[in-house]
């Protein structure tokens, strides 16, 4: 957090899943905007939060190390452009995930091919946290209501959050969407909470759902 300078934009929050390492004391020690969550899963995160965003553009960025700071002023330079999304893609041109194996470099390969596929959609990173898009896409969208995950999240006993689905859907809607390239470096501390099966599995269940069930 340090690395961010607080000029680059008019608001930031820092949204915690009630950690008790000292984060949000930290955090309100520096002067930072802290939201703890009341419901788990990224997803209900964000919707709590959503209220007390002021600003008209959202960038999702992971404070763990994986999300590099610098790359935040090219995401609201593109955004400027006019773009509805802007998304620091992982696999384009010469950047790569330094966080991946085998397994999740697979399935974040496999995911994306897919959604490209069934949705229209010309990504190479369908998947990732870090990216920039207008906070009114989160509404036409629907990304807030619970329609687009309950049947996943009920058949394969997780919680999901709104990124793939964010991904799907802008395609569909033929959102102007944008990549620029951005390493994920490894990260730096805390736990990995990574489910690869039934995240994996919830979220292709979701992409195959919404042929069918969204329009």
């Amino acid at each position: 957090m340090p690395r961010v300078r607080r000029d680059w934009c008019d608001q930031i929050i820092v949204l915690d899943g009630g950690s008790t390492d000292g984060t949000i004391e930290w955090a309100r020690e520096q002067g930072y905007e802290v939201y703890v969550q009341k419901r788990p899963g990224f997803r209900h995160a964000y919707n709590e939060v959503l209220p007390y965003v002021e600003g008209d553009v959202i960038i999702t960025f992971s404070p763990d190390g994986n999300s590099i700071p610098e790359l935040i002023p090219p995401l609201i330079d593109k955004m400027r452009e006019g773009y509805d999304m802007v998304i620091a893609s992982r696999y384009l041109g010469d950047a790569k995930s330094e966080d991946d194996d085998i397994v999740t470099g697979f399935g974040n390969w496999l995911f994306t091919r897919t959604v490209n596929l069934l949705h229209g959609g010309y990504y190479t990173d369908a998947m990732v946290i870090f990216r920039a898009y207008k906070k009114q896409v989160v509404y036409d969208l629907e990304l807030e209501k619970d329609e687009g995950y309950a049947a996943a999240e009920r058949l394969f006993r997780t919680r999901i959050s709104w990124e793939p689905l964010l991904s799907v859907r802008a395609a569909k809607r033929k959102l102007k969407i944008t990549e620029i390239p951005g390493d994920e470096p490894p990260r730096i501390g805390g736990e990995r909470k990574l489910k690869v099966l039934k995240w994996g599995a919830a979220y292709y269940f979701q992409f195959l759902r919404e042929v069918f069930c969204w329009r």
